[in-house]
């Protein structure tokens, strides 16, 4: 038996074989066998209050937030979005959403209007709930330029403004019953967007089979267990938010912190401590953030209760999963996979051991390679092992994406001959694991060197005095890119000339002289998407003097540089 049809065992389908409903699956399943008490959210509130809310009461919520939408007429495949912060009503919509049968997508709450325009246009939002803060700053404005938005709902046991409904007034009439219609597994439940250097964001399109391949993931990485305490930091905005911050641990019947609050050390440090976290899937941007602070922070409080943690949104360094072992006596097991794949595709494995740099291998069910695109479009495959080529996946797993909203020729072209090409720059071992080299736009190439970025910075994050580091290729006229390098400090570091001295010379120690940067700038923060993933493509944009692209999920709009310092002539590398 292969690991979809195990995993579909686990699942049971709509009642009398009506087909496949992520929402009956993750929430109605549970309360039919019996576990309808067992707590399905615990949301912490930035007061650090704690809500519960067990499987029966989300399922009877979501009930009526279905029937709101039937009321407003909101029909299947009509796509509706949420504009607020991690508040208990997002999640109630997106499971009364899908048993509707209608299209979710949620929006990060810090955007501008724009990107929110841009957004609800490409997805054809016919409802939105958000908060009234926020409509006022930004909704209100632009609804005009919004005809197809027919509805707005106001969360958080606000007052709502003139010409939006409240939600809690529409709950309160809804019944608390609602029959799922006969729901195909190829029907889309989710849009989720994803932005480019170029163009416009692409809204990518998910549907109910994702289950399946949500399910087995959840197992082989997370090993969830009925009685877990699970926790993924990520915002709904990004697709791991919904993909293992809602579905997966739903699924699997076990109860899911939400954090209402804005990412702070010694908050993150207390939830884990007062919820009794069992399995923590964070973002190495927060690992960092933490590794900051320094472990004298981590060990004032008890996180025996771990058992696990997984990182995703970028690679791994070897000095995080290290410094995991000093400061919270745990290895960090990574994870990849894309918005497009919809679910975890490598990864180590929850009872495997973790590989310093290394991501792990292949999730069973899914068809992996290395391959080199040719100029006639056909792929070569790399058979040897170690060799850098572009990851590609054999089409057709569950949660692979179904296309781009309104865009079939920009979708065709995420293939070639049966494949998925990711963009990714990968290298595997004998044993099949796999280490991640660069996006495939973003190798650097120096006098014949393929240099990725993330060897550079993996590099530099070793010294004592780095929090962060960036590198991109910069245009030189005698070797074709040269490496810069654009850092962070820890505290307690400044940015100095005798540091910088210090830093070059650490490079070329580690790296050796056709990898080292030749040029550094000492930032105060550098760009990302809100998940926390750096954003090279913009520092190099900025560097070059060049449009930077869509920059609605960027959380740091400039990198601030507080210091720029190049190597001397005479230091320079050959």
């Amino acid at each position: 038996m292969d690991v979809w049809e195990e995993a579909r065992r686990h699942l049971d389908g709509l009642p009398g074989g009506a087909g496949l409903n992520i929402a009956y699956e993750a929430v109605d399943r549970h309360v039919a066998h019996g576990r309808g008490e067992h707590a399905a959210f615990r949301f912490v509130s930035p007061d650090m209050k704690v809500r519960s809310m067990s499987y029966a009461e989300l399922a009877q919520a979501s009930n009526r937030f279905a029937n709101v939408l039937r009321d407003l007429r909101i029909g299947a495949g009509e796509t509706v979005f949420s504009f607020a912060g991690r508040i208990p009503e997002l999640y109630i919509m997106a499971v009364g959403a899908l048993k509707a049968r209608a299209v979710f997508s949620a929006l990060y709450a810090n955007f501008g209007e724009e990107p929110i325009r841009t957004r609800l246009s490409k997805g054809g939002g016919r409802l939105l709930l958000t908060t009234a803060p926020l409509y006022e700053r930004r909704i209100a404005a632009m609804r005009s330029s919004l005809p197809m938005l027919r509805h707005v709902i106001i969360g958080g046991h606000e007052v709502a403004p003139a010409e939006t409904l409240g939600f809690d007034a529409l709950m309160a009439a809804a019944s608390d019953t609602f029959e799922i219609a006969p729901t195909d597994p190829e029907d889309t439940t989710f849009v989720h967007f994803t932005s480019g250097t170029t163009g416009s964001p692409k809204g990518a399109l998910h549907v109910h089979a994702a289950a399946v391949a949500l399910y087995a993931s959840a197992s082989s990485v997370f090993d969830l267990k009925p009685d877990d305490i699970y926790w993924c930091t990520a915002d709904p905005g990004w697709v791991t938010g919904i993909s293992y911050g809602l579905v997966a641990p739903l699924l699997h019947g076990v109860t899911a912190v939400v954090d209402e609050g804005e990412f702070d050390r010694t908050r993150w440090y207390r939830i884990t401590h007062d919820q009794r976290i069992t399995v923590l899937y964070t973002a190495p941007t927060a690992i960092r953030m933490l590794m900051k602070a320094g472990a004298r922070l981590a060990r004032s409080f008890d996180l025996g209760s771990l058992r696990l943690i997984v990182s995703a949104g970028e690679a791994l360094s070897p000095e995080a999963v290290r410094w995991g072992r000093q400061a919270l006596g745990l290895d960090i097991h990574d994870t990849w996979w894309q918005t497009e794949t919809g679910s975890i595709i490598i990864g180590t494995e929850a009872h495997d051991d973790v590989h310093l740099g290394l991501m792990g291998k292949t999730l069973a069910g899914v068809e992996t390679a290395v391959a080199r695109r040719q100029t006639d479009g056909s792929l070569q495959f790399v058979g040897e092992s170690d060799r850098v080529g572009e990851l590609v996946l054999k089409a057709g797993w569950p949660s692979m994406f179904r296309g781009y909203i309104g865009e079939p020729d920009r979708y065709a072209k995420c293939f070639a001959g049966g494949w998925y090409l990711t963009g990714d720059l990968v290298c595997h071992d004998a044993e099949g694991r796999f280490s991640f080299v660069s996006r495939g736009d973003e190798l650097i190439k120096s006098a014949g060197h393929l240099i990725g970025p993330y060897e550079v910075e993996s590099s530099l994050v070793e010294h004592p005095a780095i929090a962060e580091a960036a590198a991109i290729g910069k245009p030189d006229p005698l070797v074709g890119e040269v490496v810069k390098a654009f850092v962070t400090l820890r505290e307690d570091h400044i940015p100095s000339e005798e540091l910088r001295l210090d830093l070059l010379a650490f490079a070329r120690q580690r790296l050796g002289p056709a990898l080292a940067p030749r040029e550094i700038a000492f930032c105060r923060s550098l760009p990302k998407t809100r998940n926390g993933k750096i954003m090279r493509q913009v520092l190099r944009a900025r560097e070059l003097g060049v449009p930077e692209g869509d920059l609605a999920g960027v959380e740091a709009p400039e990198p601030t540089p507080e210091v720029e310092l190049r190597a001397a002539k005479g230091q320079q590398q050959p």
